[in-house]
């Protein structure tokens, strides 16, 4: 616990920008989540480990599938870890809800740092109320139920044509989400550090007037 923390400290002072920018550099072209982006414009910028479900179409023979509660569902809620961003692959489905207030106030409560679908959340008002940092893809009405049920979790899945595994790095800000491989996960944040020294440098050029063909190389420490 005590690495991630200095790991996520690093992070949060790095802007999902910079990360692209940096995985890119490693050949990673394929990070940064579709679709996904926060329910309210001034979210802070989160990170955490991806607690990954996975949502299926629903079967109507299937049981609880159209019961008025999903078990499998508020199960996962149980057992997801204090400062986990739950990831949901939802296929895109924008006609269900992936989340709603209820089971948000609850993720809340057990610590969760926050959520990210490429499905759709319903209940915006209380949503916003409970204050759990959120990256949707929509707004709707109908409950998880109307077409989706929960198949696993903690197992790979796609979310915004992005494949995530379980324990994976999620940040998340203002521009959206992005998806570190927890193994270059460090590597990563110490880099991105550098991009954002970079990237301040070329910015504090440009505002004395410097033209883009002229801007100078960031100096070595």
């Amino acid at each position: 616990m005590q690495d991630d923390r200095a790991l996520f400290e690093t992070l949060k002072r790095v802007t999902t920008d910079s990360i692209a920018t940096v995985l890119l550099k490693k050949g990673l072209r394929n990070q940064w989540v579709r679709g996904a982006m926060p329910l309210k414009p001034d979210c802070p910028r989160i990170v955490g480990r991806a607690f990954t479900m996975r949502f299926i179409p629903v079967r109507e023979d299937v049981p609880g599938a159209m019961a008025k509660k999903l078990p499998v569902n508020r199960d996962a809620v149980e057992v997801m870890p204090p400062g986990c961003i739950a990831v949901a692959d939802a296929r895109g489905v924008a006609a269900a809800a992936t989340f709603g207030d209820i089971v948000v106030a609850r993720m809340a409560k057990r610590g969760v740092a926050g959520i990210v679908t490429d499905g759709a959340v319903r209940d915006r008002n209380g949503l916003i109320a409970i204050g759990l940092p959120i990256w949707t893809s929509a707004i709707t009405a109908p409950p998880p139920a109307a077409q989706l049920m929960l198949a696993a979790w903690q197992e790979p899945i796609g979310c915004g044509g992005v494949a995530v595994f379980a324990d994976d790095v999620i940040v998340a800000d203002a521009d959206g989400v992005i998806v570190i491989p927890a193994a270059l996960a460090p590597e990563v944040a110490q880099a991105g550090l550098e991009q954002e020294r970079l990237d301040e440098w070329q910015m504090g050029q440009i505002k004395r007037g410097v033209s883009l063909p002229d801007l100078a190389p960031l100096p070595k420490k």
